[in-house]
């Protein structure tokens, strides 16, 4: 019996330790990481403010429908409708203001009750500190309500591992062209 245990016994060693072997040698899919490991210190809250140019009109638009369901044109909300924008950040509600950054991505009319848009959106900052940084915005926007928050979902660069929001509030809509000042107050946590 003792001479049966001990093969077992040795026969477990051998096993579990080539278990070992194998798995030090693999590669892991995933492991923990130490935030300094990836350079990243103390967590800061930033605020952010800038206004939002959405020019649809014109020779030079800055947002272009590029697709819209059969029924776009006849819904009282352009349900349907995906556009595609490249819009100027700005320093200051006028377009001639100090240009900041741009609102990259698509949004899209996404209720058939309400003049709601989803956001998918990338705020490419070009100037100052956050030069080549960006932050990413997905989320709904009631444009008929006063202030709207959407959520900020991460960022690249000095915004790596970012988290927080934004909110909108539209300064001027020219009923006539459709084009449209915003501004943005965005807080947002990063490394």
């Amino acid at each position: 019996m003792a001479v049966c245990i001990a093969k077992f016994v040795v026969a477990f060693s051998l096993l579990f330790m080539s278990t070992l072997l194998v798995s030090a040698k693999s590669h892991a899919f995933a492991r923990s990481v130490h935030p300094l490991e990836l350079g990243l210190k103390k967590e800061k809250l930033s605020h952010l403010h800038f206004y939002f140019h959405d020019i649809v009109s014109g020779h030079n638009p800055t947002a272009v429908r590029v697709a819209e369901a059969q029924m776009t044109n006849t819904s009282a909300t352009g349900f349907g409708a995906v556009v595609v924008i490249d819009d100027p950040l700005t320093e200051g509600p006028e377009m001639s203001s100090k240009e900041v950054g741009r609102a990259q991505g698509i949004y899209a009319m996404a209720s058939q009750k309400d003049a709601c848009l989803l956001m998918v959106q990338n705020y490419a900052f070009t100037e100052g500190k956050y030069n080549g940084s960006t932050l990413s915005v997905l989320g709904r926007n009631a444009v008929f309500s006063g202030v709207r928050e959407l959520p900020i979902v991460g960022g690249s660069g000095l915004f790596r591992f970012a988290r927080g929001y934004a909110q909108a509030k539209t300064l001027t809509f020219d009923l006539k062209t459709g084009d449209a000042v915003v501004e943005y107050n965005v807080y947002v946590f990063h490394y």
